[in-house]
């Protein structure tokens, strides 16, 4: 179904753009009972709900002419959660209301806040900003709502759980009577209802088929692993969907900072974000993913709120989200405007029935799967390497120059085998799960607890999986610096940048000592740290990670060999 009449500049800016049947959400606000009302719409990101907005409050902005009225003073009013919703609504805005003269003003956090007093002073007819910069604009006396006929909340559910209610009510208690209010929510929780009750009258409620629960175009999976094996698993999965582009979603700042190093280390083009980055390191990042430089994005809940990455066909929950609600927005990041997409869970073993109930309060369906091992990442390999490689190729005489010289000294069979190599070589290798059934994750625990290891001192070493650590070569360092047997070492736990191990109480003073003895020691790992450790592993790398922010510059790769020669 086409659009309904529209004004004529905005309907020369959607044909420009090639929109000529609206989406559902569309579809709902220009209906005529829809018009001139105060509106709350359930509707997910990527709707088509910004366009929507933009057509709602036409009539309240443009005049008989199709130009925008002059009133001196801003007509239009969005909110945005974040900068980049923020920009990427104006950046709509723009081209939607190019043609009917409209001038718009962004003001955002993290901008030059002078140049966007200038440009509302210059007479803005529609202005788009953050709560924050918007309340500040507004307390200056930059901002004036006088004339203003129509305020939008987009995402205004994202707005109130990032604490922005008082910014909320200080702008809209200085709005004037009779304009327009249009809320914009994923969800509908309490405040959000308190929200509209106050600030709306007679407001028309609209559910679009896209707010459904579920999204119907992601594909949900849940992966069972070991709470050791997790990073391993998301390196399979990573490999196995190979995503144009991916979001991981972790909890904390923290996590989202290893796991970046990690991935990172293992050869992923990927980029983080998290509340620690500034704006100019955000925008850094998502410039990556959008130009092809990067592929996989690492981020908090708040720190992606807002963004809109193209081709993004692939979301993992690395860490539970922490209720249904939380769960959506995150998969939302995926399948939108009709494009399908995947949400994994990673999911320990001790929290399966969590995350089943999760699922269920949802509304959701999601297949119960193994994370991919080494031969299924292998056999996709294969085929994605076959279609790549079959595809027809344009000669160019240099190339067909160089492709004669190549079958001269080498037969078909080896070029292809070369070629075949080269596409792998930029492939970051799987993983090979230890423990990957519940049964196999208890029988480990027990081994874990092996006679002799009931009381134990924890041990640390200068060395992780930065510079390729690993237990095949450090065993034998241990033995040898520490003066004693294989089975007087239990639990080796890997970080980023140092590893931790256990050594029987028992043993642990003359382990010290020997360890201390053999320092600086030609060959073998002689060169290598080994003292006691203040804390056990997990304890220490929260601290770390509070008293300092790693270094992700130059990389320092080490080898077995080279830590055997000294030189680690």
């Amino acid at each position: 179904m086409p659009f309904p009449e529209l004004p004529s500049g905005l309907a020369e800016a959607l044909g420009a753009r090639g929109y000529d049947t609206p989406t559902p959400v569309q579809d709902a606000v220009l209906e005529p009972a829809a018009r001139g009302r105060d509106l709350v719409v359930s509707a997910q990101t990527g709707s088509g709900k910004t366009i929507a907005f933009g057509l709602a409050f036409a009539d309240q902005v443009l005049g008989t002419d199709g130009r925008l009225r002059q009133a001196g003073a801003p007509l239009a009013l969005v909110i945005a959660p974040t900068r980049e919703l923020a920009l990427q609504v104006s950046r709509e805005l723009e081209w939607l209301y190019k043609p009917a003269g409209a001038r718009i003003a962004t003001c955002v956090g993290g901008m030059n806040a002078q140049q966007e007093r200038r440009s509302l002073k210059a007479g803005a007819g529609i202005v788009v900003g953050t709560p924050g910069r918007l309340r500040d604009h507004l307390e200056r006396g930059a901002l004036d709502l006088s004339a203003l006929a129509a305020v939008v909340l987009d995402e205004a559910d994202e707005m109130l759980d990032m604490g922005f209610r008082e910014e909320l009510e200080s702008i809209l208690d200085a709005t004037p009577e009779g304009r327009r209010v249009l809320m914009f929510s994923a969800t509908m929780p309490r405040p959000i209802e308190a929200l509209a009750r106050r600030y709306q009258r007679d407001a028309l409620r609209i559910a679009t088929g896209g707010a459904a629960r579920g999204h119907g175009d992601i594909a949900y999976q849940a992966v069972t692993v070991s709470p050791a094996e997790i990073e391993n698993a998301v390196v399979n999965l990573l490999r196995f969907h190979e995503a144009e582009t991916a979001i991981l979603f972790c909890a904390t700042r923290e996590k989202v900072r290893s796991l970046h190093a990690a991935l990172q280390e293992r050869g992923f083009g990927v980029v983080a974000l998290s509340g620690e980055h500034s704006q100019s390191e955000r925008n850094q990042a998502l410039q990556a993913l959008r130009d092809g430089r990067a592929r996989v994005c690492v981020a908090t809940d708040v720190a992606a709120r807002g963004i809109d990455l193209p081709g993004l066909s692939l979301v993992i929950h690395v860490e539970i989200p922490r209720d249904a609600e939380t769960l959506q927005h995150r998969s939302g990041r995926t399948g939108r405007a009709g494009r399908k997409g995947t949400a994994v869970i990673v999911v320990p073993y001790p929290k399966r029935k969590r995350v089943e109930s999760m699922l269920r309060h949802a509304k959701i369906s999601a297949e119960w799967i193994s994370v991919p091992d080494r031969d299924a990442i292998m056999a996709q390999d294969r085929a994605r390497l076959l279609d790549t490689l079959l595809q027809p190729a344009e000669e160019h005489a240099a190339d067909t120059e160089l492709a004669d010289a190549l079958l001269e000294q080498r037969t078909p069979r080896q070029i292809a085998t070369m070629l075949v190599q080269a596409h792998r070589a930029k492939m970051p290798a799987p993983e090979d799960l230890r423990v990957n059934s519940p049964e196999a994750h208890r029988e480990a625990q027990k081994q874990q607890h092996r006679p002799g290891f009931e009381d134990v001192v924890w041990f640390r070493m200068d060395v992780g999986r930065r510079r390729n650590a690993d237990p095949r070569w450090i065993l034998p360092i241990l033995c040898r610096r520490g003066d004693v047997s294989r089975n007087e070492i239990g639990a080796i736990r890997i970080g980023p940048a140092e590893t931790h191990f256990q050594v029987p109480r028992s043993v642990a003073d003359r382990f010290a000592q020997s360890a201390e003895r053999t320092a600086g020691s030609d060959g073998d790992g002689g060169d290598l740290t080994i003292e006691r450790a203040p804390a056990p592993p997990r304890e220490t790398a929260r601290k770390n990670m509070r008293n300092k922010r790693p270094n992700l510059g130059k990389k320092s790769h080490v080898t077995p060999k080279q830590h055997r020669k000294g030189r680690g």
